[in-house]
């Protein structure tokens, strides 16, 4: 901040500079204002052209003023940006701005709000899933490492909407916020909402008191870590074996994916009001369709084979790693 106000400094300094040798000129040796601002550029910039016409005394020592502080400031401007250069402000100013550019031309992109341990692991599950993400946070060491890990990312409090501006929520399809306080949560919800009235919000939650609240914000989906976690591990003295297997059907986007999303309306025209029967993925791929989210979000698990292939509806895919590629191949 302080090498910036620098920065800042110097070019006011240099703007004082150029007005302090034009209004001379004019007032001194009665030139034009064209004339006074050619005289005071050759002048500090020390080009050595011919002067507009013969200067008197007085122009002869305005003129050597201006020379003296003029070298006196550009040696300012110097060390200022030396200075810049040298600590590699330059270059990190320049990279994110180049960065801020290309988020604002995002569509259809992820934010998460918080980079803390919730955060950390949404958004490198969403970049082994292909998907663009944009990180909020505020901390300059967690910044550090968001640049490390090669995240897009916008510095600020993501409760501020000039902040969630920045970081495209008006062209954004979903949001997750993961900030340690509820209430954080809720407003980051409440803005988001504002701006983007059909973006996938899911915000954590640590109160139950707080879950009905954000739904109300609108979120469509609140997730309660502490809960999972102690349900989770409750699961594992009840019925290990089956929550085992459960954890062994990854999603982590890679070579041992199992489970897969295919979106009816991405499938071929010809497929659309057909049956899971007449897509057969079973024969093509040796994926096995294991459940289906209807257009009115409503979910079937092992549906029948005479299933209609609706628009706007899901199916929910799974296989060995092989075969989801095939899969992928396919569709």
């Amino acid at each position: 901040m302080k090498l910036k106000n620098s920065i800042y400094r110097a070019i006011i300094l240099a703007i004082i500079l150029l007005g302090i040798g034009v209004l001379g000129y004019m007032f001194i040796g009665n030139y034009r204002f064209i004339e006074a601002l050619y005289m005071t550029v050759i002048t500090i910039s020390t080009v050595g052209f011919g002067e507009v016409h013969p200067s008197n005394d007085n122009e002869k020592l305005f003129t050597i003023f201006l020379i003296f502080t003029s070298i006196g400031i550009f040696a300012y401007i110097v060390s200022v940006l030396t200075e810049f250069i040298a600590n590699g402000k330059l270059i990190k100013e320049l990279k994110t701005k180049r960065m801020h550019k290309k988020i604002q031309t995002l569509k259809g992109h992820s934010i998460v709000c918080g980079y803390g341990r919730n955060g950390r692991q949404a958004a490198h599950k969403l970049r082994n899933h292909k998907q663009t993400c944009i990180v909020i946070e505020g901390d300059k060491k967690m910044i550090q490492e968001i640049e490390e890990a090669g995240f897009l990312y916008v510095k600020g409090d993501a409760t501020n909407d000039e902040i969630l501006q920045k970081a495209g929520i008006k062209n954004a399809a979903n949001l997750i916020t993961t900030l340690p306080s509820d209430a954080d949560n809720l407003f980051v919800i409440l803005s988001a909402r504002q701006y983007n009235n059909i973006a996938t919000l899911i915000s954590r939650a640590s109160n139950d008191t707080s879950e009905r609240k954000l739904k109300i914000a609108g979120a469509n989906n609140v997730i309660m870590p502490d809960k999972l976690g102690g349900d989770h591990m409750a699961s594992l003295v009840v019925s290990p074996d089956i929550i085992e297997f459960v954890d062994k059907l990854s999603l982590d986007g890679d070579c041992v994916t199992n489970l897969e999303e295919i979106i009816v309306n991405e499938l071929p025209k010809e497929f659309i009001h057909q049956t899971l029967r007449d897509l057969d993925l079973r024969k093509k791929t040796g994926c096995s369709v294991i459940g289906v989210k209807t257009a009115d979000n409503q979910y079937i698990i092992n549906p029948e084979s005479n299933i209609e292939l609706a628009p706007n509806s899901k199916l929910i895919v799974l296989g060995r790693a092989e075969q989801i590629k095939k899969l992928r191949d396919l569709f």
